[in-house]
């Protein structure tokens, strides 16, 4: 764990949080596009960050983390959670205000989990509870803060409501809409040792792709849905894509040949995120055992230092617990 406390500024003018006030916020984690749905698909996962913040009189900003990033996080001003709490205040009109934060992080950095989305929702929500009930922003002022923070709502969406979210964009206006998903679809990640940052990831991309390829991505992220909620034995066809996995492939070729060969064996494996993760969306318990040994048995030729778990659904997204020191 480390500890940083930043001497306290002058605070600006205008209304201020009431000290005392705290609030804890978990958030699970996520993975985005799912094979087709570039940009608009998301589901949520059941393991979380947390984050617990109050607000103090003096100013001054005192972090806390353990977990993922203890050792390479910033614990001043700088950390995503307290910009994002401080962005947050200014949106409804407050002041800047001094703050307690203690992170505890589960969710690897840099992997294609949505640590980001996860830090941002936590700073979003965490600052929106520490507003007094009239002045805070409704559901769908917080979507759009948090995904115009992160630059796209595919993670921030199924962070904040659960499940498999589709979102989009119109006029400047972000929106998203949530799906159940069926309880058969287990999914299991293979996380590698490495990391890859987004920007990277996306400079790979070109910037038009061919009409015959964007229809048929089209078709496969319709499916895609369908398969989600109500049909696990399509995830393998479903999950084809046309538009990013094959472009990114030599920024990752580890993760690259470890769906090409999981696949092989008709297994619906994609890249989560941006990657480095692979994400095999099994349709049933037993397929998820099939996957877990054959991505150990794939790693082991492929070589590197994988983690391989089963990561439920979550149901539910982030939740606010509210409280007064």
């Amino acid at each position: 764990m480390q500890l940083n406390q930043t001497p306290a500024p002058r605070l600006p003018a205008g209304r201020t949080v009431e000290p005392g006030r705290a609030a804890t916020v978990s958030v699970p984690a996520t993975s985005a596009n799912l094979g087709p749905g570039f940009d608009t698909l998301g589901l949520a996962l059941a393991f979380h960050d947390r984050v617990r913040v109050e607000a103090v009189a003096d100013g001054s900003v005192e972090v806390r983390i353990t977990g993922v990033g203890a050792d390479t996080l910033p614990l001043d001003e700088s950390h995503l959670v307290v910009r994002t709490i401080r962005r947050t205040l200014a949106a409804a009109g407050y002041a800047d205000t001094g703050l307690r934060l203690e992170a505890e992080n589960a969710i690897p950095h840099g992997r294609g989990l949505g640590s980001s989305a996860s830090a941002i929702v936590s700073g979003v929500l965490a600052g929106n509870a520490l507003l007094p009930e009239a002045d805070r922003l409704d559901a769908d002022a917080v979507l759009n803060l948090c995904s115009a923070i992160e630059g796209h709502p595919d993670n921030v969406a199924p962070a904040l409501r659960g499940g498999l979210a589709i979102s989009w964009e119109q006029d400047g206006v972000f929106r998203s809409a949530h799906v159940p998903v069926h309880p058969e679809v287990h999914p299991v990640a293979a996380i590698p040792a490495v990391e890859l940052s987004t920007e990277q990831a996306r400079g790979l991309l070109p910037a038009a792709v061919p009409h015959a390829e964007a229809a048929a991505n089209s078709g496969r992220a319709a499916l895609l849905v369908h398969a989600l909620a109500t049909a696990p034995g399509l995830l393998f066809e479903a999950t084809e894509e046309f538009l990013h996995q094959g472009y990114r492939a030599p920024a990752m070729p580890a993760s690259a040949e470890l769906i090409r060969r999981l696949r092989a064996r008709g297994l619906p494996a994609v890249v989560s995120g941006a990657g480095p993760t692979v994400m095999v969306l099994a349709g049933s318990a037993a397929d998820a055992g099939v996957a877990e040994a054959l991505i150990q048995e794939a790693a082991a030729d492929i070589g590197g230092n994988w983690t391989v778990r089963r990561l439920p659904v979550a149901a539910d997204g982030a939740k606010v617990d509210m409280h007064q020191r």
